[in-house]
This record gives C-alpha cells, structure tokens and sequence, in this order.
C-alpha cells in the first residue's frame, strides 16, 4: 500500500486520498501508483458502486507534479527504458475506471492536479478553490494533461488558461461547466455524500457499461457510434438490472439491484 494514498472504504463507497499535505498533495509516481491501486482494488470488489478522489487537509487538492530537476538542470526527462510516463499510466487507469469517479476538491488544483480533477466523472469543489495550468510561467505547456483539459475546458478558456498560466476559481469553473458544484468549504462533504448517494442508488450495471460505451464513443466517427449504440443497448437491456429496473417501474417500487 502507497503511503502517499490512503484507502478507505464507507459501504458501496471507496474514498482515495492523497496524503502529501506538507507537499500540498503533489502528484508523484507513488501517488499514481497509489491512486491506480485503488482503482483496481474497486474493479476486483462489485460491491464498490462509487469513488471519491480527494486530498488531505484544506490547502491543496493537488498541486500538480513534484519535478525535481534532473542532472542537467531540465525540470523534465523521460525515462529511455519505460517511456509510458507515470501520468500517462494513471490517466490510462482512470480513463478505464468502471465505477463513478467523483473529485472531492478540498483545495487548490493546479496542473497536472487539474487533469486530474478533469480526468473525474464529476466534480464537488470548494468555491474558492483556484484551478489552472501554470506550466507556461516555467517554460512548459500542460502537455500530459491535455487530453483531459480538451474533454472539459471550452477552448476560449482552455487558451487563456494555458497561454497566460493565470488560475481561475472554482465558481469561475462552474460557470464554464468544469465543475458540477462549487460550495463553500463548510459545505464541502454534505454536497459531495449528497451526489454520491444519487448515483450509488442507480443501477451498477447500467452505470458500467454506459461509461464504457462512452469512453468508445468519444473515439468513433458519428455513423460508427449510431452502429455500436444500438448493439449495446441491446446487450444492457438483456442484464438482471434492467429487467429488474423495468420490473420496479411496472409494480411502482423501488429496484433492488444486483449489480449483474
């Protein structure tokens, strides 16, 4: 287990935590090796409905990557003998995520804490939370994140952010559809448990395979979506839980879902 990650689980719901609060949650190799831990650990459990990613403390979600210079002075180097960069591999992961992946954003999320944040199905963030890029004041660009950023962030936005480095807050966010919800601090957990309950009390399985047909979808032409959707959904209407969720619309009760 990651001492840079903590695990917990509260019934259907997995919470992973990055605990470098005196790095303010930087986001290093044995994060990502962390947090894709968790991630597979919710794919080997069927009862795990929902995942909450968050930070500790109440400074920092995450700020960014923890880049040390390297021999040289460069502030970034590849590694010759395993190219797929440790980013790479953990936004592979949470791409692949079957569950719901919900951001808890205690605190400012700035880089590739951004993509991260990006990377999520859905967002809860402290209003006054400051998210951006600001690799461009070093020299950079946010390289490793932007196929997130692009799924996200209007491109006006997306252009100002990455050309300028300047953050925006979280009530900015909202306003550009980047957030679900910004909330006051004090508010943080109730809006976070009370979006969660609503997607743990649907159907897994309908949850599963739609995320997974999305996740082909995005890459399809428009004539290929229109041919998969329609196999898929031929194949989600063959599951327990959709005879089961047409059972309970029919008898007017609540669904009893098995996750099958």
């Amino acid at each position: 287990m990651s001492n840079s990650v903590d695990l917990s689980r509260d019934g259907p719901v997995l919470t992973i935590k990055i605990t470098r609060e005196s790095r303010r949650n930087a986001l290093n190799a044995e994060v990502a090796e962390g947090i894709t831990a968790g991630l597979d650990m919710a794919d080997a459990d069927h009862t795990i409905r929902a995942i909450v990613l968050t930070g500790e403390g109440d400074k920092a979600f995450c700020a960014g990557g923890d880049l040390q210079p390297t021999a040289d002075g460069a502030p970034f180097a590849m590694n010759e003998a395993d190219p797929s960069h440790y980013v790479a591999r953990l936004f592979r992961r949470m791409n692949m995520a079957r569950q719901p992946l919900v951001a808890r954003v205690n605190g400012h999320a700035l880089a590739g804490g951004f993509g991260v944040v990006c990377g999520c199905d859905m967002v809860v963030a402290r209003d006054d939370a400051l998210m951006g890029v600001s690799e461009v004041k070093v020299g950079l660009f946010p390289m490793m994140i932007l196929p997130f950023l692009l799924r996200t962030t209007p491109n006006r936005v997306l252009m100002e952010m990455c050309l300028t480095g300047e953050p925006i807050t979280a009530t900015e966010a909202l306003r550009h559809d980047i957030v679900n919800y910004a909330v006051p601090a004090a508010d943080l957990d109730a809006k976070t448990d009370w979006l969660v309950e609503r997607v743990i009390t649907k159907s897994p399985t309908g949850i599963r395979l739609g995320k997974q047909s999305l996740a082909r979808i995005r890459d399809m032409s428009f004539d290929a979506a229109l041919e998969y959707a329609p196999f898929m959904l031929a194949n989600m209407a063959r599951t327990e839980d959709a005879r089961e969720g047409f059972a309970a619309f029919i008898e007017k009760r609540p669904p009893q879902w098995t996750g099958r």
